[in-house]
């Protein structure tokens, strides 16, 4: 009743070997060097000049070549910059923990507890007593 189908269906007419695939540690290093870099734009518009260096350092070692650096400013407050480049530190550690990334993990947890401290009220500088 029914006439058969003469040609390839859609789904399996792509050969495995047509296109490459990446391993499970390269899209892990392409997610830690992308969660790296938003850190080193949100780093560099802090102005943390070293830290800057440390986090580009591991850039470079993921991406294979030296990341572009933010030179430009925002107009963010800076309890902002750091809510936000304490949330991107955390998901830089979560990757660096999947993949075993000793020297990234260690790096994100440092840059996340500099960024606690900043946003912490008893860092924060207080008005001298009896000045108004």
């Amino acid at each position: 009743m029914y006439e058969p189908i003469r040609t390839k269906s859609v789904h399996t007419s792509a050969d495995d070997a047509d296109f490459p695939h990446r391993s499970r540690e390269d899209e892990l290093d392409i997610q830690l060097a992308g969660h790296l870099g938003a850190l080193l734009a949100v780093t560099d518009e802090l102005g943390l000049t070293a830290d800057g260096d440390r986090i580009a350092a591991q850039v470079a070692r993921l991406r294979g070549a030296p990341p572009a650096r933010h030179a430009g400013r925002t107009d963010a407050a800076a309890p902002v910059l750091h809510r936000r480049a304490h949330a991107l530190a955390g998901r830089a550690l979560v990757v660096a923990a999947s993949r075993a990334d000793t020297a990234v993990a260690i790096l994100a947890a440092e840059a996340m507890d500099a960024h606690t401290a900043a946003l912490s009220p008893a860092t924060a500088p207080t008005a001298l007593a009896g000045a108004r």
